[in-house]
């Protein structure tokens, strides 16, 4: 859930306090719009409420970022590292939960979820990260062994805008490099990816 203001004449366009909530209660977001545009400094937080990542839209910086917590969501780097490597993470304006609800509500399974439980599969969302920090690659791994399934989706990534497709890239010993984000998920009653 959203609250916002909009101008007065002009209802399309935000101005003011922004807040997203999850399930109407939970803070996931929290920043400034002037004339339809963020502005200032932004907070994210994760599902749990703790505060993810902070973003200064005046800056065009992040100004905190929270160490990853969670074995739920990993980064793996393409060039071969060594001991003494310096590494930085991609990131995504918006924190490791509300920076990556676009990921999630793209996919749908294809089949109806009507009599399987589940509970039973498994997901794998796999998002690729070019040097440039530009979404070069989206798929999405679904398993479940009692349905004997295992399929890869591999999804266009021009279907998000271009504010989605934009990353702070990966470095390694301070030159950008390629990245992948996986991230474990749930599939819910729906046919639908969440979190954990």
């Amino acid at each position: 859930m959203e609250k916002f203001y909009v101008l007065k004449s002009d209802p399309e366009i935000k101005q003011g306090p922004y807040m997203a909530l999850l399930n109407h209660k939970r803070l996931i977001a929290r920043g400034n719009y002037k004339n339809g545009k963020k502005t200032g400094i932004w907070q994210f937080y994760d599902s749990a409420g703790r505060l993810n990542e902070k973003y200064n839209y005046n800056l065009g910086k992040f100004t905190y970022e929270a160490p990853l917590e969670s074995d739920d969501f990993s980064i793996l780097f393409e060039d071969t590292l060594k001991t003494g490597d310096r590494l930085t993470r991609p990131l995504r304006i918006g924190g490791v939960y509300y920076g990556f609800i676009p990921y999630l509500s793209l996919f749908h399974l294809p089949f109806d979820t009507y009599d399987i439980n589940t509970a039973t599969f498994d997901a794998y969302l796999e998002l690729l990260i070019s040097p440039m920090g530009r979404l070069a690659g989206y798929r999405v791994r679904i398993t479940s062994a009692p349905y004997q399934y295992d399929h890869i989706f591999t999804m266009d990534v021009k279907l998000f805008s271009d504010e989605d497709r934009q990353f702070l890239p990966a470095t390694k010993n301070g030159e950008n490099v390629i990245s992948r984000i996986l991230i474990k998920c749930y599939v819910t009653p729906y046919g639908t990816l969440d979190f954990y």
